[in-house]
């Protein structure tokens, strides 16, 4: 379920990957242009692969590619392939599945109700159980996606209507999911109960818009509406005489909403609003947090790129610090910029992230970064800010240490590779890093700075397990045990 980065540059998967992000439209002429441009927007959270299903209303289309959005689908030929007045599309990092053009989403299935397509953002936490008892049922499987569960489930319904069929499946689902279906008529959103993965709703010349974020309705210009609610299932559907109506349902028990931490600490794109929080400015405030709760005599900070910039900016402001980008980055270093032998995978950082040495040189410097998972990165990049000259170097990390695996959909590696469970204490994590001092926000800090109030321990306000080990939801393909590998209490008081 968790795998490493595919970037041979990446320092042995020193970063989170978010799974991928999904779009959709209903009634609009150049639907397929629009969901390639509100893709593009999205392709942060997603880039392995992308691809468009479309329907012209006589007939589905179909383009899954490998790579990034503008590889494939800003050629006007590619986007002619895929006619119709409703479009939906998906970008992929895939933790589920291999990198593997039939695994690419949306994917497509013509069902006894009729053709449906499915894409979907998140994890099933039973996808595994689910799709063995479904071949067990004679189900053939054609990917190694747990979306195609889903369409398994919708065919084996006993329901009519195609929204129905979908509505039960979802019953089925465990996990953490946002997902997108699209029918000859239809435009379904709809979230898990707990709201894990974000979803919104939009609209653009009154035609309606699904989209894993804002910053895709931005790029088209389309108006945001509101969030789908967690445990919502929204049915956009064109009916006979031309117009569209938006139902919504909400099939399941209510349950509060747990939306992902890491939306905001790395996940969505700054300019994006997550829950009606503006990211951008939740990022800022994590490191005025940070400031108060981790000063330091210092004489600049200095954000790592591009994640802790934001927060690099809060610390800075509440410390009176001067800010300055210590560290430039170069954006046009791709996955297979030269081979990665081993000599050569030692100047990763190097490729990515060169030092600003006029800023730096003799003055005592504050890295501020978003997260540490394993600390490879930071090793590396307090090496390059000590060659440049700096007098000391300390680290300020915007978000709490990492203790446990994600299973809903971030990829993260097994928990004896963290950072945080690698070292008994904070003074031997900062000597591994080579910093001068180390210090992490609390749980507390980030609970503030996102939604205003410390964490409720009794009931989370937020998805957190990553940090705490409370996971919201069964972890059913876990042989039905919790995954809450040892807290390190000690540790998480140090650190705040």
């Amino acid at each position: 379920m968790t795998k490493l980065s595919k970037d041979p540059f990446d320092l042995d998967g020193d970063t989170l990957h978010e799974e991928c992000g999904v779009f959709g439209i209903l009634g609009h002429p150049d639907a397929a242009t629009l969901t390639a441009l509100g893709l593009h927007a999205l392709q942060h959270r997603g880039q392995e692969a992308a691809g468009i299903v479309s329907f012209d209303g006589k007939q589905f289309h179909s383009e899954r590619q490998l790579g990034l959005v503008g590889d494939h689908f800003t050629d006007p030929a590619t986007v002619a392939r895929i006619p119709g007045h409703m479009a939906m599309g998906h970008v992929r990092y895939s933790t589920t599945g291999e990198t593997i053009l039939r695994n690419v989403q949306p994917l497509f299935a013509e069902l006894e109700v009729g053709g449906i397509a499915i894409a979907h953002n998140g994890n099933f936490t039973n996808g595994l159980t689910l799709r063995r008892n479904l071949i067990a049922q004679g189900a053939i499987c054609q990917s190694t996606s747990d979306t195609e569960v889903v369409l398994h489930l919708i065919a084996r319904s006993q329901k009519t209507a195609s929204s129905d069929r979908f509505i039960d499946a979802l019953g089925h689902l465990e996990g953490a999911f946002s997902l997108v279906a699209l029918t000859r008529t239809k435009l379904i959103g709809a979230r898990d109960a707990n709201g894990i993965r974000p979803l919104v709703l939009g609209e653009l010349d009154g035609k309606p818009i699904f989209a894993s974020e804002t910053c895709a309705l931005d790029i088209i210009g389309a108006k945001f509406i509101r969030d789908v609610e967690n445990g919502e299932v929204v049915i956009c559907e064109i009916q006979p005489d031309g117009s569209i109506t938006v139902d919504s349902l909400k099939p399941f028990a209510p349950r509060p909403e747990r939306m992902c931490l890491f939306e905001y600490v790395y996940f969505a794109r700054p300019d994006s609003m997550v829950a009606g929080r503006s990211v951008y400015g939740a990022r800022k405030r994590m490191g005025v947090n940070l400031a108060k709760e981790a000063p330091v005599e210092a004489d600049v900070v200095v954000p790592v790129p591009d994640g802790g910039t934001p927060a690099a900016i809060g610390y800075a402001q509440q410390s009176g610090i001067p800010f300055e980008l210590g560290i430039i980055r170069n954006h046009y270093v791709g996955r297979t910029f030269i081979e990665p032998t081993q000599s050569i995978r030692a100047f990763g950082v190097k490729l990515k992230h060169s030092a600003n040495r006029a800023e730096i040189a003799g003055k005592r410097v504050v890295l501020i970064d978003d997260s540490i998972v394993r600390g490879t990165t930071s090793v590396k990049i307090v090496q390059m800010i000590r060659e440049a000259g700096a007098r000391e170097v300390h680290i300020r990390v915007a978000s709490p240490m990492i203790f446990h695996s994600d299973y809903y959909g971030i990829d993260t590696p097994d928990p004896e590779n963290l950072l945080a469970n690698q070292h008994a204490d904070l003074a031997s994590m900062c000597r591994f890093i080579g910093a001068d001092s180390l210090a992490f926000l609390s749980i507390d800090g980030l609970y503030e700075a996102v939604g205003g109030e410390k964490r409720d321990n009794r009931n989370p306000q937020f998805t957190d397990h990553y940090f705490t080990g409370d996971y919201p939801t069964p972890l059913t393909d876990l042989n039905g045990r919790q995954k809450n590998e040892p807290k390190r209490l000690s540790l998480m008081r140090e650190a705040g």
